[in-house]
Protein backbone atom coordinates (compact mmCIF):
# COMPACT_ATOMS: atom_id res chain seq x y z
CA UNK A 1 0.00 0.00 0.00
CA UNK A 2 1.38 3.37 -1.22
CA UNK A 3 1.31 6.49 0.79
CA UNK A 4 0.45 9.58 -1.56
CA UNK A 5 3.19 11.52 -2.56
CA UNK A 6 1.80 15.12 -1.73
CA UNK A 7 0.85 14.24 2.04
CA UNK A 8 4.69 13.83 3.17
CA UNK A 9 5.43 17.27 2.05
CA UNK A 10 2.51 19.53 2.87
CA UNK A 11 3.08 17.72 6.12
CA UNK A 12 6.50 19.12 6.17
CA UNK A 13 5.79 22.42 5.00
CA UNK A 14 3.05 23.28 7.78
CA UNK A 15 5.23 22.63 10.76
CA UNK A 16 8.09 24.94 9.84
CA UNK A 17 4.58 27.60 9.46
CA UNK A 18 3.34 26.68 13.18
CA UNK A 19 6.42 26.63 14.60
CA UNK A 20 7.08 30.37 13.22
CA UNK A 21 3.62 31.29 14.67
CA UNK A 22 4.27 30.43 17.81
CA UNK A 23 7.47 32.69 17.94
CA UNK A 24 5.53 35.17 16.46
CA UNK A 25 3.38 34.99 19.13
CA UNK A 26 5.88 34.44 21.90
CA UNK A 27 7.40 37.50 20.77
CA UNK A 28 6.29 40.76 22.47
CA UNK A 29 6.32 38.92 25.92
CA UNK A 30 9.78 37.88 25.06
CA UNK A 31 10.80 41.80 23.95
CA UNK A 32 8.78 42.70 27.46
CA UNK A 33 11.30 40.17 29.43
CA UNK A 34 14.22 41.22 27.98
CA UNK A 35 13.79 45.26 28.08
CA UNK A 36 12.40 45.16 31.61
CA UNK A 37 14.24 41.88 33.17
CA UNK A 38 17.40 41.17 31.01
CA UNK A 39 18.48 44.55 30.23
CA UNK A 40 18.37 46.13 33.94
CA UNK A 41 19.72 42.91 35.44
CA UNK A 42 22.84 42.95 33.10
CA UNK A 43 23.55 47.20 33.86
CA UNK A 44 23.20 45.72 37.69
CA UNK A 45 25.75 43.39 37.30
CA UNK A 46 27.55 45.83 35.23
CA UNK A 47 27.86 48.67 37.91
CA UNK A 48 28.64 45.94 40.18
CA UNK A 49 32.12 46.14 39.19
CA UNK A 50 32.37 49.78 38.74
CA UNK A 51 34.59 51.73 40.94
CA UNK A 52 33.14 54.63 42.63
CA UNK A 53 34.10 57.98 45.43
CA UNK A 54 32.54 60.58 47.10
CA UNK A 55 30.83 62.28 44.40
CA UNK A 56 31.17 59.53 40.56
CA UNK A 57 30.41 56.87 39.66
CA UNK A 58 33.81 55.11 37.79
CA UNK A 59 33.50 52.77 35.27
CA UNK A 60 36.64 50.80 35.38
CA UNK A 61 36.38 46.85 36.06
CA UNK A 62 37.46 45.94 39.48
CA UNK A 63 36.27 43.40 42.30
CA UNK A 64 36.35 46.00 45.01
CA UNK A 65 33.45 46.26 46.00
CA UNK A 66 32.24 42.12 46.00
CA UNK A 67 35.67 42.07 48.34
CA UNK A 68 34.37 44.64 50.35
CA UNK A 69 31.30 42.87 51.09
CA UNK A 70 33.19 39.92 52.62
CA UNK A 71 35.70 42.07 53.97
CA UNK A 72 36.86 40.04 57.45
CA UNK A 73 34.69 37.07 57.18
CA UNK A 74 38.11 34.52 56.67
CA UNK A 75 37.80 34.08 60.30
CA UNK A 76 36.09 34.69 63.54
CA UNK A 77 36.56 37.75 65.67
CA UNK A 78 38.61 37.58 68.68
CA UNK A 79 35.10 37.06 70.24
CA UNK A 80 34.53 34.56 68.33
CA UNK A 81 31.45 35.93 65.92
CA UNK A 82 30.71 36.26 62.70
CA UNK A 83 32.14 39.25 60.41
CA UNK A 84 28.78 41.47 59.58
CA UNK A 85 27.98 40.34 55.93
CA UNK A 86 27.51 36.77 57.91
CA UNK A 87 25.27 37.88 60.48
CA UNK A 88 23.33 39.78 58.59
CA UNK A 89 22.20 36.58 56.28
CA UNK A 90 21.79 34.34 59.15
CA UNK A 91 19.49 37.31 60.58
CA UNK A 92 17.82 36.83 57.05
CA UNK A 93 17.53 33.27 56.64
CA UNK A 94 16.08 33.37 59.75
CA UNK A 95 13.28 35.40 59.07
CA UNK A 96 13.02 33.23 55.85
CA UNK A 97 12.69 30.00 57.51
CA UNK A 98 10.47 31.20 60.25
CA UNK A 99 7.96 32.69 58.00
CA UNK A 100 7.93 30.45 55.56
CA UNK A 101 7.18 28.09 57.92
CA UNK A 102 4.27 29.86 59.48
CA UNK A 103 3.06 30.48 56.50
CA UNK A 104 3.27 26.59 55.47
CA UNK A 105 1.32 25.71 58.31
CA UNK A 106 -1.37 28.46 57.80
CA UNK A 107 -1.58 28.38 54.14
CA UNK A 108 -2.22 24.48 54.23
CA UNK A 109 -4.88 24.68 57.14
CA UNK A 110 -6.71 27.41 55.60
CA UNK A 111 -6.78 25.30 51.68
CA UNK A 112 -7.74 21.94 53.43
CA UNK A 113 -10.47 23.62 55.20
CA UNK A 114 -11.41 25.65 51.78
CA UNK A 115 -10.81 22.54 49.22
CA UNK A 116 -12.25 19.52 51.75
CA UNK A 117 -14.67 21.15 54.05
CA UNK A 118 -16.75 23.80 52.68
CA UNK A 119 -18.77 21.98 50.32
CA UNK A 120 -20.50 24.54 48.07
CA UNK A 121 -18.26 26.23 45.34
CA UNK A 122 -20.17 29.67 46.00
CA UNK A 123 -19.19 29.41 49.66
CA UNK A 124 -15.49 28.62 48.83
CA UNK A 125 -15.36 31.22 46.52
CA UNK A 126 -16.84 33.92 48.96
CA UNK A 127 -14.54 32.61 51.58
CA UNK A 128 -11.37 33.01 49.59
CA UNK A 129 -12.18 36.14 48.48
CA UNK A 130 -12.52 37.18 52.03
CA UNK A 131 -8.87 35.84 52.29
CA UNK A 132 -7.72 38.39 50.04
CA UNK A 133 -9.08 41.70 51.21
CA UNK A 134 -6.02 42.41 53.47
CA UNK A 135 -4.57 43.02 49.65
CA UNK A 136 -7.02 45.77 48.99
CA UNK A 137 -4.75 47.78 51.05
CA UNK A 138 -1.27 48.47 50.64
CA UNK A 139 1.50 46.89 52.53
CA UNK A 140 2.54 49.74 54.84
CA UNK A 141 -0.93 50.79 55.73
CA UNK A 142 -1.18 47.05 56.95
CA UNK A 143 2.18 47.24 58.57
CA UNK A 144 0.85 50.74 60.56
CA UNK A 145 -2.01 48.97 61.34
CA UNK A 146 -0.18 46.46 64.10
CA UNK A 147 1.41 49.52 65.59
CA UNK A 148 -1.38 51.12 67.61
CA UNK A 149 -2.37 46.97 68.75
CA UNK A 150 1.57 46.24 69.67
CA UNK A 151 3.02 49.59 71.12
CA UNK A 152 4.22 49.63 74.67
CA UNK A 153 0.33 51.99 75.22
CA UNK A 154 -1.15 49.50 72.46
CA UNK A 155 -4.33 47.83 72.86
CA UNK A 156 -2.71 44.47 73.68
CA UNK A 157 -0.89 45.96 76.71
CA UNK A 158 -3.38 47.47 78.05
CA UNK A 159 -5.70 43.98 77.54
CA UNK A 160 -3.09 42.40 79.84
CA UNK A 161 -2.62 45.07 82.05
CA UNK A 162 -6.69 45.58 82.79
CA UNK A 163 -6.51 41.74 82.84
CA UNK A 164 -3.76 41.69 85.95
CA UNK A 165 -1.83 39.42 83.23
CA UNK A 166 1.45 41.91 83.69
CA UNK A 167 2.14 44.56 85.36
CA UNK A 168 4.52 46.69 83.26
CA UNK A 169 4.26 46.50 79.13
CA UNK A 170 5.65 44.23 77.39
CA UNK A 171 8.24 45.78 75.06
CA UNK A 172 9.45 43.14 73.03
CA UNK A 173 5.85 42.81 70.94
CA UNK A 174 6.39 45.84 68.85
CA UNK A 175 9.83 46.93 66.92
CA UNK A 176 11.72 43.66 67.51
CA UNK A 177 11.80 40.14 65.70
CA UNK A 178 8.51 38.78 66.71
CA UNK A 179 6.86 42.44 65.38
CA UNK A 180 8.94 41.52 62.30
CA UNK A 181 7.24 38.10 62.10
CA UNK A 182 4.14 38.95 62.76
CA UNK A 183 4.08 41.65 59.93
CA UNK A 184 5.59 38.87 57.46
CA UNK A 185 3.08 36.07 58.20
CA UNK A 186 0.41 38.95 57.97
CA UNK A 187 1.24 39.80 54.91
CA UNK A 188 2.87 37.10 52.76
CA UNK A 189 0.48 34.22 53.94
CA UNK A 190 -2.02 34.55 50.95
CA UNK A 191 0.83 33.69 49.04
CA UNK A 192 0.86 30.29 50.20
CA UNK A 193 -2.81 30.14 49.95
CA UNK A 194 -3.40 30.20 46.81
CA UNK A 195 -1.32 27.69 45.25
CA UNK A 196 -1.68 25.36 47.53
CA UNK A 197 -5.76 26.03 47.11
CA UNK A 198 -4.93 25.39 43.51
CA UNK A 199 -3.38 22.01 43.56
CA UNK A 200 -5.93 20.63 46.39
CA UNK A 201 -9.00 21.51 44.67
CA UNK A 202 -7.40 19.32 40.86
CA UNK A 203 -7.59 16.13 43.41
CA UNK A 204 -9.31 13.82 42.53
CA UNK A 205 -12.13 12.96 44.87
CA UNK A 206 -12.33 9.93 44.22
CA UNK A 207 -8.92 9.05 45.73
CA UNK A 208 -9.77 10.63 48.76
CA UNK A 209 -12.85 8.12 48.95
CA UNK A 210 -10.81 5.62 47.98
CA UNK A 211 -7.95 5.93 50.64
CA UNK A 212 -11.21 5.83 53.09
CA UNK A 213 -12.62 2.62 51.60
CA UNK A 214 -9.35 1.02 52.09
CA UNK A 215 -9.32 1.88 56.03
CA UNK A 216 -7.21 4.50 55.74
CA UNK A 217 -7.58 7.38 58.90
CA UNK A 218 -7.42 10.76 58.06
CA UNK A 219 -4.36 11.31 59.28
CA UNK A 220 -2.68 8.85 56.50
CA UNK A 221 -5.08 9.93 53.93
CA UNK A 222 -3.54 13.16 54.73
CA UNK A 223 -0.24 12.40 54.42
CA UNK A 224 0.12 9.63 52.09
CA UNK A 225 -3.13 11.63 49.62
CA UNK A 226 -3.43 15.17 49.89
CA UNK A 227 0.22 16.50 50.89
CA UNK A 228 1.54 14.35 48.02
CA UNK A 229 -0.48 15.67 45.74
CA UNK A 230 -0.56 19.51 46.79
CA UNK A 231 3.35 19.10 46.47
CA UNK A 232 3.00 21.35 43.77
CA UNK A 233 1.06 24.15 45.06
CA UNK A 234 3.23 23.79 48.68
CA UNK A 235 6.94 24.34 46.35
CA UNK A 236 5.66 27.38 44.43
CA UNK A 237 4.07 29.34 47.21
CA UNK A 238 7.62 28.60 49.18
CA UNK A 239 9.13 30.07 46.23
CA UNK A 240 7.09 33.03 46.44
CA UNK A 241 7.18 33.34 50.37
CA UNK A 242 11.41 32.54 50.06
CA UNK A 243 12.27 35.29 47.82
CA UNK A 244 9.75 37.84 48.63
CA UNK A 245 11.06 37.78 52.77
CA UNK A 246 14.86 37.47 51.20
CA UNK A 247 14.43 41.08 49.98
CA UNK A 248 12.25 42.68 51.44
CA UNK A 249 13.31 45.80 53.44
CA UNK A 250 10.21 47.53 53.88
CA UNK A 251 8.78 45.58 56.67
CA UNK A 252 11.72 45.04 58.23
CA UNK A 253 12.49 48.57 58.65
CA UNK A 254 9.20 49.76 60.08
CA UNK A 255 8.25 47.36 62.30
CA UNK A 256 11.85 46.55 63.26
CA UNK A 257 12.17 49.98 64.18
CA UNK A 258 15.41 50.73 62.10
CA UNK A 259 16.98 48.17 64.76
CA UNK A 260 17.21 44.52 62.78
CA UNK A 261 19.78 44.06 60.03
CA UNK A 262 18.88 42.45 56.44
CA UNK A 263 20.25 41.97 53.52
CA UNK A 264 17.51 44.54 51.76
CA UNK A 265 18.23 46.52 54.38
CA UNK A 266 21.95 46.80 53.62
CA UNK A 267 21.08 47.57 49.99
CA UNK A 268 18.46 50.26 50.56
CA UNK A 269 20.97 52.11 52.68
CA UNK A 270 23.57 52.11 50.55
CA UNK A 271 21.56 52.75 47.42
CA UNK A 272 20.95 55.79 49.95
CA UNK A 273 24.13 56.23 50.37
CA UNK A 274 24.85 57.06 46.58
CA UNK A 275 26.64 53.61 46.95
CA UNK A 276 25.60 52.21 43.75
CA UNK A 277 28.44 49.65 42.75
CA UNK A 278 28.73 48.41 46.36
CA UNK A 279 24.92 48.01 46.68
CA UNK A 280 25.19 46.62 43.06
CA UNK A 281 27.21 43.61 44.29
CA UNK A 282 24.99 43.18 47.33
CA UNK A 283 22.37 42.59 45.24
CA UNK A 284 23.56 40.03 42.70
CA UNK A 285 25.31 37.62 45.43
CA UNK A 286 21.70 38.12 46.83
CA UNK A 287 20.33 37.33 43.60
CA UNK A 288 22.39 34.28 43.19
CA UNK A 289 21.67 32.97 46.39
CA UNK A 290 18.16 33.42 46.17
CA UNK A 291 18.64 31.73 42.22
CA UNK A 292 19.97 28.66 43.92
CA UNK A 293 16.85 28.37 46.86
CA UNK A 294 14.89 28.34 43.99
CA UNK A 295 16.71 25.40 41.82
CA UNK A 296 16.72 23.50 44.74
CA UNK A 297 13.14 23.85 45.05
CA UNK A 298 11.89 22.97 41.47
CA UNK A 299 14.56 19.88 42.02
CA UNK A 300 11.74 18.39 44.45
CA UNK A 301 8.81 18.38 41.76
CA UNK A 302 8.74 19.04 37.67
CA UNK A 303 6.63 22.55 38.24
CA UNK A 304 6.11 22.69 34.62
CA UNK A 305 4.87 18.75 34.21
CA UNK A 306 2.96 19.16 37.05
CA UNK A 307 1.04 22.08 35.83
Amino acid sequence: MSVPAATTPSGLAEAPRRGLGAWWQALPLTAVFVQFFLIPLALILMVSFWDFNEYELLPAFTFKNYLSVFEGCGSLSDSGEMCTTFKTYVSTFKFSFVVWLLTLVIGFAVSYFLAFHVRSSGMQTLLFVLCTIPFWTSNVIRMISWVPLLGRNGLANQSLQSMGLIDQPIEWLLFSGFSVTLAFVHLYTMFMIVPIFNSMMRIDRSLIEAASDSGATAWQTLCNVIVPLSRTGIIIGSIFVITIVMGDFVTIGVMGGQQIASIGKIIQVQTSYLQFPLAAANAMILLLIVLMIIWALTRLVDIRKEL
